[in-house]
């Protein structure tokens, strides 16, 4: 790939795929690691002289304009962190847009609204999807891509933008590759997953190629109840993905004691910091309960697992962080992986988010990734389209 090294960039307008989809309490940003991480790539951008040019997405809109989903907030804090204000755009393409990209001087920065404010940015059509790409593509002379956290899309900005335009790679991109490739060759071993979070349908394939690369995976989260009911346990009620419970029964058939799910459980009866709540074994959760944090057995055997490992990648919190009854495990692992001496990964967004919530700094681990399914897509060996369209062959 190349990068914007590559490029004299000096009055072009530079198209840059950011990856800004923060985690949001109102219109307030609750973790702005993501817009911590674009900055060494626009700053160089913008000491060069390039017209910069900020694409991304936040949330999940549906196509359409949702004032909920706004850029607006991002906008304010990336100009914050830049040291100059940076124009949002009120549109995408259209008349805001080519309006603001006119008006950069060079050394500016401006930010297009919600790229996922108009459907053709996520659509299967490639002819819909082409168009929205073309209309980007006529917004800049240069394109990078430094939105590692979405690169394993096929969209219009991710994928498309790039087969229209010179393009090069940011330095978080590059800075990801490089990270995320020592868990693809030369592993040091042992090797230890760690996959928790919520979005169970996100990631549970996952594991089927996990098992083959993997020594030890601990599984935590609502990614465990699909392996606890496949184990016969009942799970209350539990966030429940009831469709993985085959394919749960299948991983565990062919990894056998490879696969650890938690021995016990914080468990309650509502997701409610103030709801009663109890440790509980993992084969007797009340039914009118459900799992919000693994326990303390889990987080003890899970630690003692990882202090043995040479190399850890850790994607998703073990429990509802956010709320302090259910914060232990996560944070147990997150200490754990700070006094390990193997090279310690963290996938995405929400890790990275629940590890800064926590009181953890991004410089107690190896390495904190930007991107939750980007990674472990990665480290699984997929083509990602978003890399794959950037190298040049």
């Amino acid at each position: 790939m190349k990068t914007i090294n590559d490029f004299a960039v000096s009055g072009l307008r530079v198209l840059v795929r950011a990856d800004l989809n923060v985690p949001l309490d109102g219109d307030r940003i609750a973790d702005d690691g993501r817009i911590r991480a674009s900055l060494p790539t626009l700053t160089a951008l913008a000491s060069r002289g390039a017209k910069v040019i900020v694409c991304a997405h936040l949330g999940r809109p549906g196509g359409k304009p949702d004032p909920r989903y706004s850029l607006a907030p991002v906008a304010v804090r990336l100009g914050e962190l830049l040291g100059q204000r940076v124009n949002l755009a009120a549109d995408t393409t259209g008349p805001a847009a080519r309006a603001a990209v006119a008006a950069i001087r060079p050394g500016g920065v401006v930010m297009l609204e919600n790229l996922r404010f108009n459907e053709g940015e996520t659509s299967k059509d490639d002819a819909q999807r082409g168009l929205f790409a073309d209309q980007l593509a006529a917004l800049a002379d240069l394109y990078v891509d430094d939105g590692f956290g979405a690169v394993h899309r096929k969209h219009a900005s991710v994928y498309d933008v790039a087969t229209r335009l010179p393009h090069a790679a940011g330095y978080l991109l590059q800075a990801e590759v490089t990270a995320l490739s020592q868990l693809t060759t030369g592993v040091r071993r042992p090797y230890v997953v760690v996959l928790g979070g919520a979005k169970v349908e996100d990631k549970f394939a996952s594991i089927g190629r996990l098992i083959t690369s993997a020594d030890r995976i601990l599984v935590g989260g609502a990614m465990a109840f699909p392996f606890l009911v496949a184990q016969g346990h009942k799970v209350g009620t539990s966030r429940l993905a009831a469709d993985e419970v085959d394919a749960a029964a299948g991983y565990l058939d062919l990894a056998g004691a490879k696969i650890v799910p938690p021995p016990d459980l914080v468990v309650a009866t509502e997701l409610a910091a103030d709801a009663h709540h109890q440790v509980v074994a993992a084969d007797a959760i009340p039914a009118d309960q459900m799992g919000l944090d693994i326990g303390p057995a889990a987080a003890a055997r899970f630690a003692a697992a990882i202090g043995e490992a040479g190399t850890v990648f850790w994607n998703g919190p073990m429990g509802v962080f956010e709320l302090p009854p259910y914060a232990a495990g996560t944070r147990a692992v997150a200490r754990a992986l700070t006094a390990s001496g193997a090279f310690t990964v963290i996938g995405g967004g929400d890790t990275g988010a629940a590890i800064r919530a926590l009181g953890f700094s991004d410089g107690a681990f190896g390495y904190v990734s930007t991107g939750g399914g980007a990674s472990l897509e990665f480290i699984q060996g997929l083509t990602l389209p978003g890399l794959a369209v950037l190298e040049d062959r």
